[in-house]
Formats: structure tokens, C-alpha cells, sequence
């Protein structure tokens, strides 16, 4: 049998790395300690492997996601073997904390060690109508994969305000406390609006990683009385 689809590009990555990327948009874990994953995120696996759903943790922790509604759903993944993760073929990229920290928006996170501190934390100013209300703040030794939307950009915050669509915002510097701002005013609300409503505000040292999508387009649907 001969193809083009057998070419080395398309092989599995021979390396021993506990996280690898395969073109950017699968990425491969090798087991030993655990794995937390996004739900759903696995697309193949080899081996002896379990996946079990990833509970809130503390009891604190339980509370304060019950009252605000959000949740980042996250599944252990254990065993022995390896496991391919991939998000509707998103770019893929590797992020090593070294101690330090990353706030991640939620749907942006794919897989990381499961001995990684995480907490989910409400942005400031944030109300009902800016839709992306929260980020997890990631803390700790190990490394976590994020998804990208396309090729991202990195924005410098240090030198003067910063402004992302809700989102296309993927992470920002741990040390930074963005702010949810509303650049809608009542002429553009009544001219029909400019798409452009809600924003996360950053300024201070540090960076935000922009994606160049706002997320997938729900096309408009009408409810028609018919049976």
C-alpha cells in the first residue's frame, strides 16, 4: 500500500518527553504521573489508561464554583502508555512554570501536570452581559498546553493600556488583574452596535496572548411557528 498520507510528517514523534506537540495541533503525553486534561480533548490513546472526572478539590473551592456558576471541567488521566490531546485542530503550545504562575481563560486550557495548583477566579468589573467572566489562575513546577485559535500574539501591558476581545484572549501574566470595560455607548446601541461591546482592560508589567479568532460564529436561526 502506498500514500502520501504514510509520509514521515505524519509518523508519531519517537521521543521519550513527557509532553511533545505532532504539527502543532496534537499533542502527545507520556503517562507515568497524572494527567489533567480538558474533558473530551482526548482524540487516541496507547496503553493502560484511565479517565475519571476531576472534582473541585477543597471544599472551598466546591463553594465558590457552585455560587459563581463556572467550572473549569477538567479529567485525570492515569496509567501507563501514551495519550494524544487535540482541540478542533487549534494550535497547540507549551507553557513550563518554573514556580511562577498564568491566568488562563478557561476554554483556552487543553492539559497539564496534574500536580499544578489551579483556582478559578472571577475577572473584576465583570457582570452578566460580558459573557467571559472568569480565568484560572495556574501556580506551581510543571507545564501546561494551551490552545490558540491560529498563530498568537503576544502584547506588551507595561507601556500602556491594553485591550482584548473577551474572546480572543488566551492567558495573561499571573500578576496582572485585568478589568471587563464596556466601550458600547447608546449611539452605537441604537445604530445597531459595532460587535465590539466588551473588552478585558490590562496595564502593568507583564503580557496577554491574543488569538487571532473571537471564537466559533453562531450562525442566526429564527424559530418558526410551524409543527
Amino acid at each position: 500500500m502506498r500514500s502520501e498520507l504514510f509520509d514521515q510528517a505524519n509518523q508519531e514523534n519517537a521521543t521519550t518527553e513527557r509532553f511533545s506537540l505532532h504539527h502543532r495541533k496534537t499533542l502527545r503525553a507520556v503517562l507515568g504521573e497524572p494527567v489533567l486534561a480538558a474533558k473530551g480533548a482526548m482524540v487516541a490513546y496507547q496503553g493502560q489508561v484511565r479517565f475519571e472526572h476531576k472534582s473541585a478539590g477543597s471544599v472551598g473551592k466546591m463553594m465558590r464554583r457552585l455560587v459563581t456558576s463556572e467550572d473549569t471541567p477538567l479529567m485525570t488521566v492515569t496509567g501507563q502508555g501514551e495519550v494524544f490531546f487535540a482541540d478542533t485542530a487549534k494550535d497547540i503550545f507549551l507553557v513550563h512554570l518554573e514556580g511562577d504562575g498564568l491566568s488562563v481563560n478557561g476554554s483556552a486550557l487543553l492539559a497539564m501536570d496534574a500536580n499544578l495548583e489551579y483556582d478559578v477566579h472571577r475577572v473584576k468589573g465583570a457582570g452578566m452581559m460580558s459573557g467571559g467572566m472568569f480565568n484560572t489562575l495556574i501556580q506551581g513546577q510543571g507545564t501546561v498546553a494551551l490552545t490558540s485559535d491560529g498563530q498568537p500574539l503576544i502584547l506588551d501591558c507595561s507601556q500602556t493600556p491594553t485591550f482584548v476581545d473577551i474572546n480572543a484572549a488566551v492567558c495573561w501574566s499571573a500578576g496582572l488583574v485585568p478589568q471587563v470595560v464596556n466601550s458600547m455607548n447608546m449611539k452605537s446601541l441604537l445604530r445597531g452596535g459595532t460587535g465590539e461591546a466588551f473588552q478585558y482592560a490590562f496595564q502593568g508589567p507583564g503580557f496577554v496572548v491574543v488569538q487571532p479568532s473571537e471564537g466559533p460564529v453562531v450562525p442566526p436561526h429564527s424559530h418558526g411557528s410551524g409543527g
